[in-house]
């Protein structure tokens, strides 16, 4: 019998280059880790002279900011103040009036858009679904540098629950899994409304480590919010700074 004809020596050289891909593959998601790290210490996100504009009316004007590789910013300011509209208008679902946003240091072939996480009022669950099979579908549909979905579950304190439809879930349960879509597919930038809204003490906790833990890997964070985070540094914009001098409509606008 020829040596590559023995069913043992297929089998190990199946695992020889099982294991050999294994080790190129390792090899490249470092590389890309670091190339990920490189980019993130020269990033900045910056906002110049933003005007919003929702039903022809003025809600914020000449809103400006910076923020810096590692750095979170507490969007503050009263209901109506334009909190929700700032986060979505970075994250591409509604349009800037006049001003411009530039990130700095980021990957040149994604917009801004495409490398941020929001994280909005409602979870964007399928209640027909199970919650591995809601995280699965954002884990699918993100795409890019992802990680394990069972460990992001387990990492927001539901892993118990993989298997239990989502319309089953409570409020708090519901914002958990949301949460874990935020680790399941790596984008530098967060864009969080409300974070803390329906989570208990501890699973409050549980965010700002998580909060923490993207911040320490040179992530950005912008979090409307009316209540404490509990980062231990973070700096806070109060949009009541940038409203309209009157709430006049603007004539024409739609």
């Amino acid at each position: 019998m020829r040596t590559n004809d023995c069913r043992f020596c297929r089998k190990s050289g199946d695992a020889r280059r099982a294991k050999l891909r294994h080790k190129q593959i390792r090899a490249i998601n470092r590389g890309t880790i670091r190339i990920l790290l490189e980019r993130r210490s020269r990033m900045k996100l910056t906002a110049d002279n933003l005007t919003c504009i929702r039903g022809g009316r003025v809600i914020f004007t000449g809103l400006h900011f910076a923020l810096d590789r590692g750095q979170a910013l507490a969007i503050m300011g009263r209901n109506g103040a334009g909190k929700s509209s700032l986060l979505r208008i970075i994250a591409g679902l509604l349009p800037l009036a006049s001003g411009a946003l530039a990130l700095e240091g980021d990957d040149a072939d994604f917009s801004l858009a495409e490398q941020c996480h929001y994280l909005g009022h409602r979870d964007a669950l399928k209640p027909a679904l199970s919650v591995m099979e809601n995280l699965r579908f954002w884990h699918d549909f993100l795409g890019g540098e992802q990680r394990d979905p069972q460990a992001a579950l387990h990492a927001t304190g539901i892993g118990h629950l993989a298997d239990l439809p989502a319309a089953y879930l409570s409020a708090g349960q519901k914002r958990r899994l949301s949460i874990a879509r935020l680790l399941c597919a790596q984008r530098p930038i967060w864009l969080l409304d409300e974070p803390t809204s329906a989570l208990d003490v501890s699973a409050q906790s549980m965010l700002a480590g998580l909060m923490q833990a993207h911040l320490d890997s040179g992530g950005l964070i912008l979090a409307a919010t009316h209540a404490p985070l509990g980062l231990a540094r973070i700096k806070q914009l109060a949009m009541d700074r940038f409203a309209p001098a009157s709430a006049a409509f603007i004539e024409g606008v739609a």
